[in-house]
């Protein structure tokens, strides 16, 4: 039995869903262009072999894990390594036996389209996981893992991955991808600036982070002034790996354009930590303003990701760590938030600013009229809990007629497991394909427009985006 729909998420009507099918015949093969994720940038410099099946699909994958912990799965059992580093002693086979027999919990997600796509087409697996198959499957696929065809850098040329960022925090020595750089590998591996541990004051150990980014950036961050130099010296040092991007994912869109003495004080009572939580806000809305300032200079996309209420379980958190699947969306404004910000910098074109929400209600009030007329305004595609078919179709619904096409950034794959990319941007070209098919045949879009606009929506956009 195939494991996989070759007219999946396409229109039943037999017409439309011919239209969509032709236009996703000539996308489907492009280049992936993958600009902001959650790979191990380590897998690449190694080049070592993924250690086994669970490894590459469970473990690493909070889609996954979070799912069957729903459903009372400790997460050692699935082997999730704790937040200091230990891992439960736990067979990987057992872990897959595991997962195979909670397979059933993922029906109707996207997570279940993208391990169905991975296994059928990176694996030739040509049955549904299930705990009766469980034994043979993990076989077929830790065999394959052994060769070199799918080895992490094999996979990426298998892939058709043009350019592929990492996140690195503020204060990461970048090792990895200088080992990257330094091995010769064609491969476009980049990373990307995410400074909150740095800008946020509630994040653990901030007083420390901000120390130790002085240090390497060889300035003074005791002081306003260093420590904003000290952020554009590690702007610079991750754009010689590449980066073309920087990333903040702050609890609310907040931003504020303060006097330079009132900032140094927040700062200050940051280093201190004094700062109540009001001002710990302001001071991370003071601070993507800044960072707007200095993409200005050095030519940065600045993406917000607000709205989460990040490691929302104490428990998990001190038990596993963060990203551990308990970020849960909140209710974000955008309109008020943004306009310190906007009245800043806001008309300048030469500034990109992508912003995502996980407040679906935002998309028609808020965000695509705002992208709709700030020139430095990009709406990033839905992501983590509206990464779905039901999610993009959405997406383009509520924001197409405000924003249109070309204020939106294409598909962004937010993911950490390898093997999922392919998949997920298979699934955005299809649902693409759709949208577009069902214009057509509304008559709100003509039909020779439409492979154009099916090539920028699956690469074009969002290689220009993040200037890659």
């Amino acid at each position: 039995m195939a494991i996989l729909d070759d007219n999946r998420l396409f229109p039943i009507e037999p017409s439309v869903r011919a239209q969509a099918r032709a236009l996703y015949d000539g996308v489907r093969d492009l280049p992936i262009i993958s600009p902001h994720g959650h790979t191990d940038p380590r897998w690449f410099a190694e080049n070592a072999s993924f250690a086994n099946p669970s490894a590459l699909f469970v473990t690493p994958d909070h889609y996954v894990f979070r799912m069957l912990h729903s459903q009372g799965v400790s997460l050692d059992a699935l082997g999730v390594p704790r937040a200091d580093g230990t891992v439960s002693d736990v067979d990987p086979r057992d872990v897959w036996q595991l997962f195979a027999s909670h397979y059933h919990l993922l029906r109707g997600t996207p997570s279940r389209l993208w391990l169905d796509h991975a296994f059928a087409s990176v694996f030739d697996v040509q049955e549904r996981l299930s705990a009766s198959n469980a034994g043979a499957i993990y076989e077929q696929i830790d065999a394959a893992l052994q060769t070199d065809a799918f080895r992490p850098r094999a996979l990426f040329e298998r892939f058709n991955i043009e350019a592929i960022s990492t996140t690195e925090s503020a204060i990461d020595d970048l090792k990895w991808h200088r080992m990257i750089r330094d091995s010769g590998w064609s491969g476009r591996v980049i990373t990307a600036y995410r400074p909150d541990a740095v800008i946020d004051p509630e994040f653990a150990g901030f007083a420390d982070n901000v120390a130790l980014m002085g240090q390497m950036a060889g300035e003074d961050t005791g002081t306003w002034t260093g420590y904003l130099a000290a952020h554009r010296n590690r702007r610079e040092y991750f754009k010689s790996f590449g980066a073309t991007s920087t990333d903040h994912g702050h609890p609310t869109a907040r931003t504020e354009d303060l006097p330079q003495d009132v900032a140094a004080t927040l700062f200050d009572k940051a280093l201190q930590g004094t700062c109540t939580a009001q001002e710990a806000d302001a001071f991370r809305g003071h601070m993507l303003t800044e960072m707007a300032r200095m993409s200005l200079d050095d030519g940065l996309v600045l993406q917000i990701h607000p709205g989460s209420f990040r490691n929302h379980s104490d428990h998990v958190l001190a038990g596993f760590g963060r990203d551990k699947g308990y970020d849960i969306p909140t209710r974000t404004d955008y309109v008020r938030a943004l306009k310190p910000l906007l009245d800043a910098v806001g008309h300048r074109a030469d500034l990109t600013v992508i912003l995502f929400t996980l407040d679906e209600s935002a998309y028609a009030r808020e965000l695509a009229p705002l992208a709709g007329v700030y020139p430095c305004l990009r709406l990033g595609p839905p992501w983590w809990f509206h990464d779905s078919p039901e999610g993009m179709m959405r997406f383009r619904q509520m924001t197409t007629e405000t924003a249109g096409f070309y204020n939106t950034v294409g598909f962004n794959d937010d993911t950490r497991a390898f093997c999922s990319i392919p998949a997920r941007h298979d699934v955005a070209r299809r649902v693409d394909c759709a949208f577009l098919a069902n214009l057509i045949a509304t008559g709100r879009l003509d039909a020779d427009e439409a492979p154009e606009l099916a090539h920028d929506l699956a690469y074009g956009l969002a290689k220009r985006a993040y200037r890659l």
